[in-house]
């Protein structure tokens, strides 16, 4: 993961972006002593593991049988739709929800059956779990006098806390005074002014308008890997994932469909579903795939890997093409999206850059017919139902 160097950060996001990074290095920053005086644990034990991990809630399974381990250090994102289990997940580890069957571990030590404060996690909440009666600066201070800080170190660790998330001059006001990015801002302050092992996070960026947005993603992903923290991270915004990511697992109906790295994850979905959800793209099965590919068997092909020609083209070698007519053409400024009818049964979409195309010429295409082409290596396969034995277009692909 690129964190770009304290020069470009001011030159996109301006001065106040260069001082949150300066108080969150400040905020944070152990020393090696410190590290090294931690208690080492046997072999490379996982920051976070959950092993046959099931939740019910009545007959309602929410999370089916989760096997997960998220390494020390990483910058995990737990992707999927509302109702798919990941925030059931996130609160397991957290402790909020005790799993109804399976084991939850935390650096090798088994916590399943323990409270929230005898873990050492924090959780940023989704909907803030701010005190209405405290001050921003008494929220943020609350888990250190908790914990006993020396007042002068609290009020340090708070004002850099303060400045980090842009909050300067609003340490006096109560949270009903604030706007909702803000109390998001104060909850976030609040969880890594305590320095914990592992962060838990679910989509505390939500309510942040863009810009902010944004400069918080590279801070946050930039405070990870300075100090090692661990950040778990509940978002259903796939490019979110995508862009902080070290390791994401995509869940759907309580389940993991897929875990790797973001471009494993984007470039080699295993599912249909992977494919549909992470980023957009194209699932064709049947007699649609079996015209394009020889097989029946479901494909997926991302709508940027497709060159969209004239029908009498040729294709070349090592390709995959098939003939359609345009049915919808959108103009979307810096791209085009085109749904296109394939003569063999379905459709596609392509997605193309308007490098010097106007609005005009894309809306002219509507109607007309054409070639689509792409690389053979870019039809990946996915499972269906069970998978099975791989074909012989699906050996060659990398």
């Amino acid at each position: 993961m690129l964190v770009l160097p304290p020069q470009a950060s001011a030159r996109q996001y301006g001065a106040p972006f260069d001082q949150c990074r300066r108080s969150a290095g400040e905020l944070l920053a152990r020393t090696s002593a410190e590290i090294e005086q931690e208690p080492a644990l046997a072999g490379a034990a996982a920051a976070v593991r959950l092993e046959g991990v099931r939740k019910r809630f009545g007959d309602v399974v929410a999370v089916d049988g989760v096997d997960l381990d998220i390494g020390k250090g990483e910058f995990f994102s737990l992707l999927g739709p509302s109702g798919s289990g990941k925030t059931t997940c996130l609160r397991m580890i957290a402790g909020f929800e005790p799993p109804t069957e399976g084991r939850v571990l935390l650096e090798g030590a088994d916590v399943t059956r323990l409270a929230p404060y005898e873990r050492d996690v924090n959780t940023v909440f989704q909907d803030y779990a701010l005190f209405p009666h405290m001050t921003v600066a008494e929220n943020i201070e609350y888990g250190l006098r908790v914990k006993k800080v020396p007042r002068d170190e609290r009020i340090a660790r708070v004002d850099d806390a303060i400045e980090m998330v842009r909050l300067g001059g609003f340490g006096a006001r109560k949270p009903a005074q604030l706007s909702g990015g803000q109390r998001q801002r104060v909850a976030l302050a609040r969880a890594l002014v305590n320095r914990p092992k592992v962060l838990l996070l679910d989509e505390p960026l939500g309510a942040l308008d863009l810009k902010l947005r944004q400069a918080m993603q590279i801070e946050l992903k930039g405070i990870q890997q300075q100090v090692g923290l661990t950040f778990i991270y509940v978002t259903h915004d796939q490019e979110e994932a995508l862009t902080m990511s070290d390791r994401l697992a995509v869940f759907n109906r309580g389940r993991i469909e897929q875990i790797g790295q973001p471009a494993e994850v984007y470039e080699r979905p295993e599912t249909g579903f992977v494919a549909g959800f992470v980023g957009v793209s194209n699932v064709l099965e049947g007699d649609p795939a079996k015209a394009i590919t020889g097989e029946p068997r479901p494909f997926t092909i991302r709508p940027e890997k497709i060159e969209m020609t004239d029908p009498e083209t040729q294709p070349g070698p090592d390709t995959h093409s098939a003939t359609g007519r345009v049915s919808d053409v959108e103009y979307i400024g810096a791209m085009t999206r085109y749904l296109v009818d394939l003569d063999a049964g379905g459709s596609l979409v392509v997605m193309q850059q308007n490098l010097a195309t106007s609005s005009t010429e894309a809306l002219q295409v509507r109607g007309k017919p054409v070639r689509l082409t792409w690389r053979r290596e870019n039809s990946r396969p996915v499972q269906a139902g069970d998978g099975g034995e791989k074909t012989d277009w699906e050996e060659d692909a990398p």
